[in-house]
């Protein structure tokens, strides 16, 4: 069953930038997609499309059944706990420590203080931070941060999770653990979409999505290539 859907959807930006060009995707619940293509192809607009950071231009964009276009301050937060968020950038706060940064934003979608502190450990102790919890994000290496995030992310139990690029910026351990974390959500039934231009991580993904200048050239299987 389809859990996004995307319908000739353009996104111009000022200056008529044109960053995405009549996408036409469907991305089916529990899919594994990896987007690909270089820098400026449309990979990080195309997952703030998702995520309702940014509205289409042009088409249609169904995102769990919610038609994109209609947005607005009301529907948007319903909508976002249903996704987790991975930016290359952790943007973790850098004045609370560990487990206070993944208790937020159960804090923000009404929680109490007790519920919001126990469902934060227990993400932490999921991506394997459980004896970091007072740590302070600036204390941890670039890893360590990026599993933070991963537990922020994944705390409210979203339906999808969008990564981009998480592991840019991290040593090929570090992003290969990254990516094992991402791949265990996937498996326990989490929708997961996530950015790269390292082809060395794409053996896993159920479908590889190609982008160029806007557009969808290419979706293909780990081992194979089907036409756009």
């Amino acid at each position: 069953m389809s859990i996004i859907s995307f319908s000739h959807v353009s996104k111009k930006y000022p200056g008529e930038v044109l960053a995405l060009s009549e996408i036409s995707l469907e991305i089916n619940e529990g899919e594994l997609v990896f987007l690909t293509g270089p820098s400026g192809a449309g990979k990080s607009t195309l997952l703030k499309l998702i995520a309702g950071m940014e509205k289409p231009s042009a088409g249609v964009l169904q995102v769990s059944g919610q038609d994109m276009r209609k947005l607005n301050r009301t529907t948007l937060p319903f909508l976002r706990r249903k996704l987790g968020l991975i930016m290359q950038q952790q943007r973790l706060l850098f004045d609370r420590d560990v487990v206070t940064n993944v208790m937020l934003p159960l804090i923000i979608g009404g929680a109490t203080l007790q519920e919001a502190h126990a469902r934060a450990c227990i993400a932490l102790e999921r991506v394997g931070m459980q004896g970091k919890l007072l740590a302070m994000p600036k204390t941890l290496s670039g890893g360590e941060q990026q599993r933070v995030s991963i537990a922020r992310a994944v705390v409210h139990k979203p339906r999808i999770i969008l990564a981009d690029e998480p592991t840019a910026t991290l040593d090929r351990e570090n992003g290969r653990m990254v990516l094992e974390m991402l791949e265990a959500f996937n498996r326990a039934g989490v929708t997961c979409i996530i950015s790269t231009h390292d082809e060395r991580l794409l053996q896993d993904a159920d479908r590889i999505v190609e982008l160029l200048h806007g557009h969808l050239i290419g979706i293909r299987s780990a081992d194979s290539e089907v036409g756009a």
